[in-house]
């Protein structure tokens, strides 16, 4: 498996978009980029294969000009074939074992929801990433099971090699809450896409991040 450890602080989702927006995505995957922002996951529900291939082949660029990750969402292929640094799976898409082959020392992150359970299946899949949600109540969507904070505190201290990702609902006001539990990165969306400045939306949610990530450590070296 790849050095899951890149996998870490504010992780950036990007939004559904038409053709004719999708720069506008790109330049705000840019400013993200340029406060700090080290990994970008790629989402888009709304297009062919062809052009999702080819959408994920501009952020690759964008991502790794900036010395980020970017993440496909859904399809291992597509991550292979754009040269991303790997795939996020849910539960509806596809083998986990046949996605680990087929993307070699890629990363694949695999969404956990609500339970350890599920987590127990990834690891055994071959995840580097387990992600549980939604954290908070979410805009992006709105019906998602909850996952209390004491799961990325007991994920944490069950699989010391995986990373654990927070995701949903994640904002400037909550992000500390997260890192603190020992989310090793948070997941978000509408917290930079819907704010009127990116670029200061991403370094606030870092600056938080980072402190609710100290007061972690601390908690550990304290216990």
């Amino acid at each position: 498996m790849s050095n899951s450890t890149q996998i870490a602080g504010v992780y950036l989702l990007t939004a559904d978009t038409d053709a004719r927006d999708f720069d506008a995505v790109l330049d705000v995957v840019q400013h993200a980029l340029n406060a700090g922002v080290r990994v970008v996951q790629y989402r888009d529900k709304t297009v062919d294969v062809q052009q999702r291939l080819q959408r994920a082949s501009r952020l690759v660029a964008l991502a790794h000009a900036a010395g980020a990750l970017l993440i496909v969402n859904d399809s291992a292929q597509v991550a292979v074939d754009s040269n991303a640094d790997g795939v996020h799976l849910g539960r509806d898409d596809g083998d986990l074992a046949q996605a680990r082959s087929r993307l070699g020392d890629r990363l694949l992150g695999v969404s956990c929801y609500d339970t350890l359970a599920n987590a127990h299946k990834a690891v055994a899949g071959g995840a580097d990433a387990l992600a549980f949600g939604s954290m908070f109540a979410s805009v992006t969507k709105p019906a998602a099971v909850r996952a209390p904070l004491s799961l990325l505190t007991e994920a944490r201290r069950a699989w010391p090699q995986q990373r654990i990702v927070a995701i949903g609902g994640i904002t400037t006001d909550n992000i500390m809450q997260v890192s603190r539990a020992g989310a090793h990165a948070a997941a978000v969306l509408d917290a930079v896409f819907g704010a009127k400045s990116p670029a200061h939306a991403a370094r606030e949610l870092i600056l938080r991040f980072d402190e609710g990530r100290c007061r972690y450590e601390e908690q550990r070296t304290t216990v």
